[in-house]
């Protein structure tokens, strides 16, 4: 039962250029404690401090490194709302999910910019970010997406057109943008890092390499790792795709999948500035969408493509560098220095999976491509509702955990054919 964890984070871009930070122990023996948090991502360490910060004493179980999963090896991209947005809510759950979610659409963003700021997190944090449209349908679609998120108060909004785009993005491929300037982008296992010493500097108690091999529920619920287990009131299950069969009850109600990235050798400055004038992030509005953006020594980190199931592909690099030189013609022979893969869990509906099991079990997950800021708002939804303020985590427990036609056996197939399917349409621009 449960995974198998590597000791230290995969080689990329952000493992190579982390904070440094210290080795935790394992847990050994019995520890009891009012709340124990499996999973040290971001969606757990967030938990946590929103925890710690109101004096409740927090133990951390992390199977390998902090940030191990998908929290250190993301796109680094602060998007705005979820993965499907209020309209798609609004249609499929009725009006009052809709703005009870839409209310909370931007709050993420502004958690992370209120960490960074408060415990003085070094993480590269800059401004902007933008959605990039390929062809005149996506370009419609970004009218209607300002228009939407402007009727949820969100005013930080420009529409780019046509030559307008070059403005941002020194591509031949885009026909139109949508600039979000309250969005950004950043170094995020430095993020994670960086609020993981904050939870410890208020007592909270962190141990790597103790993955959880079984969850007794009860009262208290008990939580076996390889050399210990935890007694604890309340327990926060924050292990996303990493959290494999622990809860059967969600096995086939997700799916990990893994997306790939790459980063260049640092570009000359001059070029860095041809390529995002402004250094803003971009993702395109594809369905199997390319992410972009600079890093803070003026690589080129971009990343693209899901495997479903999350298997990784044996090249990445062959992967991911006819997407750059789609979007960057004469970068067609950079080098690369780093590439690696990751899974993130993907839901049918698209959207995160929050609840309770057995009254005391929290968990959320399944923020299908949006968990950098979705999961900073987790945590904070988790805290409340653990202190008696159920309403805001309610609205997302409240929607459908969908399982997957055809069980485990069958959702990878079935999603990839589905993905075929948008990407046929992506290509022909319908």
């Amino acid at each position: 039962m449960g995974m198998t964890f590597p000791a230290e984070h995969v080689a990329s871009y952000y493992a190579a250029t982390a904070n440094p930070s210290p080795e935790r122990p394992a847990l050994e023996g019995t520890v009891d404690c009012d709340v124990c948090v499996v999973g040290a991502g971001f969606t757990g360490i967030s938990a946590a401090l929103h925890l710690a910060e109101q004096g409740i004493k927090v133990v951390v179980l992390e199977g390998a490194r902090v940030g191990f999963g998908a929290s250190g090896r993301n796109g680094g991209q602060i998007v705005n709302s979820y993965s499907r947005d209020m309209d798609v809510i609004e249609a499929n759950h009725g009006v009052d999910t809709a703005r009870a979610l839409g209310d909370m659409a931007f709050e993420g963003n502004r958690i992370i910019r209120e960490r960074v700021a408060h415990y003085d997190i070094d993480c590269d944090l800059k401004d902007g970010n933008l959605f990039a449209a390929c062809n005149a349908k996506q370009l419609k679609g970004l009218r209607e997406h300002k228009a939407l998120w402007e009727r949820f108060g969100h005013r930080e909004l420009e529409l780019l057109e046509g030559a307008a785009v070059k403005r941002e993005v020194g591509s031949e491929r885009y026909v139109g943008a949508l600039v979000d300037h309250s969005g950004g982008h950043l170094h995020p296992l430095n993020l994670v890092l960086g609020q993981a010493a904050a939870v410890e500097s208020l007592g909270g108690v962190i141990y790597e390499r103790s993955p959880v091999t079984e969850l007794v529920q009860g009262t208290p619920v008990e939580l076996v790792t390889p050399r210990g287990r935890v007694r604890a009131t309340r327990v926060v299950m924050a292990g996303n795709a990493y959290l494999d069969r622990l809860i059967p009850e969600l096995a086939g109600k997700s799916m990990p999948c893994g997306t790939q990235i790459v980063t260049t050798a640092p570009l000359e400055a001059s070029r860095a500035r041809q390529l995002l004038p402004n250094d803003m992030a971009v993702e395109d509005c594809n369905y199997l969408l390319d992410y972009f953006r600079l890093t803070s020594d003026n690589r080129l980190l971009y990343g693209g493509g899901v495997n479903y199931g999350g298997q990784d592909p044996a090249n990445i690099a062959a992967v991911i560098r006819p997407k750059l030189a789609k979007t960057f013609p004469d970068l067609s022979d950079v080098k690369i220095d780093y590439a690696w893969s990751g899974n993130f869990l993907m839901t049918l509906n698209r959207l995160p999976q929050f609840g309770v099991l057995g009254g005391n079990v929290y968990y959320a997950q399944g923020y299908s491509g949006h968990g950098v800021t979705c999961s900073h708002l987790a945590g904070r939804l988790i805290a409340e509702v653990m202190s008696g303020r159920d309403e805001r985590f309610d609205a997302f427990a409240g929607l459908p955990h969908l399982p997957f036609p055809g069980g485990r056996m069958l959702r990878v197939p079935l999603s990839a054919l589905g993905a075929w399917y948008y990407r046929t349409r992506d290509a022909l621009g319908i």
